[in-house]
């Protein structure tokens, strides 16, 4: 005979059979927002100091909120021809200098994720480790990054300062060598991810 009790306990078994076999989903990925993402490359050189900007970016983040908040993926890719400086000449000294003929993006790609401190209001404080690749050499290079996390947008800002010989870059040269640049180099960066 059935009865709503023998109901209701079927219909309890097979509801916790549901959840039990239903993943529960906490990662989260947002995309770079090119539009609302600024990079800048500055230095210096035996005239002036400069700047250069990015024009074209893409990357994407992936966070897991499931107990506290991880990065499991951070990339981004920079087109090497889309920085700018508003100087032509410049522009094709810096293509130069990067052999955008063969290697046509900048990339960094996250490899270990070394702290994660919340400084509250959904802000944290991050240091991570990546890949960067520029002119088809890769170093590991520490980030600190702030980052913003709000349901539909992540926000990472930071700076870092390395040399291009690193890379096995020959800082540029213009006007037959009588102007010369800085090895040193310091990379500015707020990016915008939306989900």
């Amino acid at each position: 005979m059935i009865t709503t009790k023998n109901i209701t306990k079927t219909l309890l078994s097979l509801l916790f059979v549901f959840i039990l076999s239903t993943p529960q989903v906490f990662s989260q990925t947002y995309n770079l927002n090119n539009q609302a993402s600024k990079l800048t490359v500055s230095g210096t050189s035996s005239l002036h100091d400069w700047d250069i900007d990015a024009e074209q970016q893409k990357g994407q983040i992936v966070l897991n909120t499931a107990k506290e908040l991880k990065i499991e993926k951070l990339t981004l890719d920079v087109t090497s021809e889309s920085l700018k400086s508003g100087k032509g000449g410049m522009d094709k000294n810096t293509y130069k200098a990067l052999n955008t003929g063969k290697y046509k993006s900048i990339t960094f790609q996250l490899t270990e994720v070394k702290d994660i401190k919340s400084t509250g209001n959904d802000n944290y404080k991050t240091e991570v480790v990546g890949n960067l690749s520029i002119a088809g050499v890769t170093k590991k290079m520490t980030l600190n990054l702030d980052m913003a996390v709000s349901s539909s947008k992540v926000t990472l800002n930071g700076k870092k300062t390395f040399k291009m010989t690193d890379f096995g870059i020959t800082p540029p040269k213009a006007l037959l060598g009588t102007i010369t640049t800085g090895d040193e180099i310091t990379i500015t960066f707020s990016t915008v991810l939306n989900k």
